[in-house]
């Protein structure tokens, strides 16, 4: 494979150490770019357990940017290693790393800060995910990644973090909250945005373009929906199925519905919710969260919601 170095500086923030430049394929562009001067983060060292990631709270001045990588058939794996050597050549200690479900699965990518889609694209089946400390006489700098693909192209996020003065503490997120405090685009957990906003895509969930067909996977957001109905009687819901825009209008308003009559059935069936608590309905392609002149964004647009619909 042929590389070339990233058109990028992971240190060109005040008072951050020296810079390095990190080796990327040459299909690799730059998608987003995000500046903190003078922040903190809260940097995962650990998997998700007992309904919390375990995260080390840094301080100083944070970049956070993103990068789509046109390679198709480049896995994780691929993406990653290179980097990762170039950090341990540059000083940088690995303070944790995992894959996927050995990360949290689910609860890891939706318990720590990743940008939205279509800019970072995330498949909760096949992610990975660095921490890394680098010491040095101006004080410590920390980087996170998170890399990822889709069926065209891999994603990487890179978080660095350059030491301020106070001393780095220790925290774990809240399992209530089910998100990093690290800033206004921190993304709430699936039932903390249930109960906030009224509304929460079920994101483990996948559809292959016109299908509706779920496979056997253990779905861990149906699990926790069930749990939350089962814990809260008075509550009733409504799954609402969505497509992309391939295909009819009248085509679609079928198969939207068809997906959320096949997530009501699993949640019956395997989860032993009550029928009557849940309605199922579809809307085809009429309300998209992302952009459908992308197969990334057409994959997030093929999607079921719940709606809080009553409480008692």
């Amino acid at each position: 494979m042929t590389l070339r170095t990233a058109a990028f500086l992971l240190a060109i923030l005040p008072g951050m150490a020296g810079a390095i430049s990190l080796d990327l394929p040459a299909s690799a562009s730059m998608q987003t770019e995000e500046l903190r001067p003078a922040d903190s983060f809260p940097l995962p060292v650990g998997a998700w357990a007992e309904g919390a990631i375990p995260t080390q709270t840094v301080e100083g001045d944070i970049s956070i940017r993103t990068w789509r990588i046109d390679s198709p058939g480049l896995t994780t794996l691929q993406i990653l290693a290179p980097i990762r050597q170039q950090l341990a050549r540059e000083g940088f200690e690995t303070l944790f790393e995992c894959r996927a479900d050995a990360c949290g699965g689910f609860d890891f990518r939706f318990g720590t800060e990743v940008v939205a889609a279509p800019a970072m694209f995330v498949d909760l089946g096949d992610y990975r995910f660095l921490s890394a400390r680098h010491k040095s006489a101006s004080g410590p700098e920390y980087i996170a990644l998170m890399i990822s693909r889709s069926a065209r192209a891999g994603f990487l996020q890179v978080v660095q973090i350059g030491q301020s003065p106070a001393a780095a503490r220790p925290a774990a997120l809240p399992a209530a909250a089910g998100t990093a405090s690290a800033g206004p685009s921190a993304k709430p957990g699936f039932i903390a945005s249930l109960a906030t906003e009224g509304r929460a895509v079920l994101s483990d969930l996948t559809f292959a373009s016109g299908s509706a067909e779920l496979d056997d996977a253990a779905f861990p957001s149906l699990k926790e929906l069930a749990s939350k109905l089962a814990a809260n009687p008075g509550w009733k819901i409504a799954l609402v199925g969505h497509t992309d825009t391939l295909g009819s209008a009248e085509a679609n308003m079928a198969l939207s519905q068809r997906r959320a009559e096949a997530v009501k059935d699993r949640l019956v069936n395997a989860f032993g919710v009550e029928a009557a608590r849940i309605e199922a309905a579809g809307v085809g392609f009429l309300a998209p969260i992302a952009t459908n002149l992308s197969p990334e964004g057409r994959a997030m647009n093929r999607r079921v919601e719940v709606v809080l619909v009553a409480t008692e």
